[in-house]
């Protein structure tokens, strides 16, 4: 059996506490989200071959400003929840004919739930 000194379990346990406390779980960046980040930051402000996905939750499709969408997207009429993110995610060039967005989707549905509920809280 492992003994821990008492300073070393304390900060043990209170380092568990931190990682796994309700803040950190939502804001946990799930696995499937690596082929997200590839193209798109989660900071404010920051665009890469896609937009920053910062605050995306509760924003039209197409409207951030400082980021050269694609027509599709800019008429597609979308508000980002989660409802129009599983659409989108599932199949984004079926959602929306015409986008520039060079991905087929996140077809695991767990997976895509958690990258969701992941992306409702930046």
């Amino acid at each position: 059996m492992l003994r821990l000194s008492g300073s070393v379990f304390c900060v043990a346990m209170a380092l568990m506490v931190t990682s796994i406390g309700p803040a950190s779980a939502q804001k946990a960046r799930p696995a499937a989200f690596a082929q997200c980040a590839g193209c798109h930051a989660t900071e404010s402000g920051k665009n890469l071959f896609g937009p920053s996905l910062a605050g995306v939750g509760g924003r039209r499709a197409g409207s951030l400003a400082g980021y050269a969408y694609s027509p599709a997207l800019k008429a597609s009429g979308l508000t980002w929840n989660a409802k129009t993110l599983d659409r989108w995610l599932t199949s984004p060039k079926k959602t929306v004919p015409g986008t520039k967005m060079p991905f087929n989707g996140i077809q695991d549905p767990k997976s895509r739930e958690q990258v969701i509920a992941y992306l409702l809280t930046l």
